[in-house]
């Protein structure tokens, strides 16, 4: 070997020592940075999961007392005289407010004075009278007679029983006054007052009074937005897709609609709601706060999210799929109807459901269109006046008495539990029937 080859050689060998030493030097660095960012990412993810711990654990506070309600037991008289006077019934004009307060009365015979006893029906809710006159709907034959019933409290005893209204404080300074909560403890002590399972929350509609507000009309509103979008939204959706994705050809026209899609997924909601009230409301006649119109304007919201997810999805079959049905004849038509589609079908419902989701929380384009509206009454049909539970939670929380805090939190545990449900759902549905190639 001549000098030249050693000393390229020895020069080769220190060049890449050096090289080496470099990389060395310089990984070590990278490994710390490495460690340091995934010390952060735990960080964040550790901040998040603790945020939502509060979150959760905040509203369960507030909202789970709200599945119990406070009930009064008391001697009801169901009176012939004021009930059927002469013989007849008269439901309409009877006093069934009368027969609670008499009752209150024979259970505290020592309260007198006007002021007084004023102060004594208010321990009732006024759904007393509502609940005698039910009773006597149901089956004439308590007519004349007297039962024990258990019946709603009010609001402000419901809130002292659970321990929200403190009696240490001045009278002036709490919604109860010093004889009501004698009258209270004395209920309390005969066990005449106690704490059920709240059905009205879920047998009621709305209403002024906290003790008898439930969330049902807005359930009911709600499920029939639903079956209206997704009865729109998911057949023209995936039909939609099929057509891009199969058998629309590649030119600017394609492009325009592509771009457009993605544009109106990212649209803020109210601007959707504004388009309902201006085409649906003001131009077709649709009436307002219906769950119909809330339908459609939820269909137009969730359309672009279930087009590009089904999109994805029949993008994500793979070519030799279709190659393999045309070259054994299969016409194009047969191959996307028999072969594609049935592929692409789990990731089509995993989309439809997340935007039925979306759709489901949503408040703002309903309160474009009416549904903001104060309804009492459960509705029946898609034309019936409606709101959602997203829109009960938002008129709950504008409430200015102190029991709606509660029913606002029980609303949103609701609303976050069909949320889970349905997100849940999405996570099988994906996991049964996807196919991996």
């Amino acid at each position: 070997m001549s000098c030249a080859s050693i000393v390229r050689s020895m020069t080769s060998m220190e060049s890449s020592q050096e090289t080496r030493r470099k990389v060395e030097a310089g990984l070590g660095k990278r490994r710390r940075r490495e460690k340091l960012f995934q010390a952060a990412g735990m960080l964040a993810t550790a901040v998040g999961i603790a945020f939502l711990g509060v979150f959760f654990a905040d509203l369960l506070a507030k909202g789970s007392s709200a599945f119990v309600q406070s009930y009064v037991q008391l001697d009801l008289e169901f009176d012939a005289d004021i009930i059927a006077p002469g013989g007849e019934m008269d439901i309409a004009y009877a006093d069934f407010d009368g027969l609670v307060r008499s009752a209150l009365r024979a259970e505290f015979p020592a309260v007198n004075g006007r002021n007084d006893r004023r102060e004594l029906y208010r321990l009732v809710s006024i759904g007393a009278g509502y609940q005698m006159q039910d009773m006597i709907v149901a089956d004439s034959g308590l007519l004349g007679t007297t039962q024990t019933i258990w019946v709603p409290a009010s609001a402000t005893v419901d809130m002292y029983v659970k321990g929200n209204i403190d009696a240490s404080l001045d009278e002036a300074l709490r919604p109860l006054s010093d004889a009501q909560l004698g009258w209270i403890d004395s209920l309390l002590s005969a066990g005449k007052l106690d704490t059920r399972f709240n059905s009205a929350l879920f047998s009621n509609g709305d209403s002024r009074e906290p003790e008898l507000a439930g969330i049902r009309g807005a359930l009911m509103g709600s499920f029939y937005m639903l079956i209206v979008t997704i009865m729109l939204a998911f057949p023209i959706g995936v039909a939609a897709a099929i057509y891009l994705e199969e058998f629309a050809p590649r030119n600017r026209w394609s492009d325009l609609i592509e771009v457009n899609i993605n544009n109106l997924a990212a649209v803020p909601s109210i601007v959707f709601g504004l388009l309902g009230l201006a085409v649906f409301i003001n131009w077709v006649g649709i009436p307002r706060s219906a769950p119909l119109v809330g339908g459609l304007v939820l269909s137009l919201l969730t359309l672009p999210v279930i087009i590009i997810a089904s999109r994805a999805a029949i993008k994500a079959v793979p070519p030799s799929i279709r190659e393999a049905a045309l070259g054994l004849g299969a016409s194009r038509m047969q191959v996307v109807f028999h072969h594609v589609m049935p592929l692409a079908l789990p990731g089509m419902l995993t989309g439809a459901i997340i935007g039925m989701s979306r759709a489901l929380g949503e408040s703002a384009p309903l309160l474009m269109i009416g549904m903001v509206a104060f309804i009492v009454d459960v509705p029946g049909s898609l034309s019936d006046p409606a709101t959602a539970l997203p829109v009960q939670i938002y008129l709950w929380a504008d409430s200015p008495e102190r029991a709606f805090a509660e029913r606002t939190s029980a609303a949103i545990i609701v609303l976050l539990g069909f949320l889970l449900v349905m997100n849940l759902t999405a996570v099988i549905i994906r996991r049964r029937m996807e196919r991996k190639w």
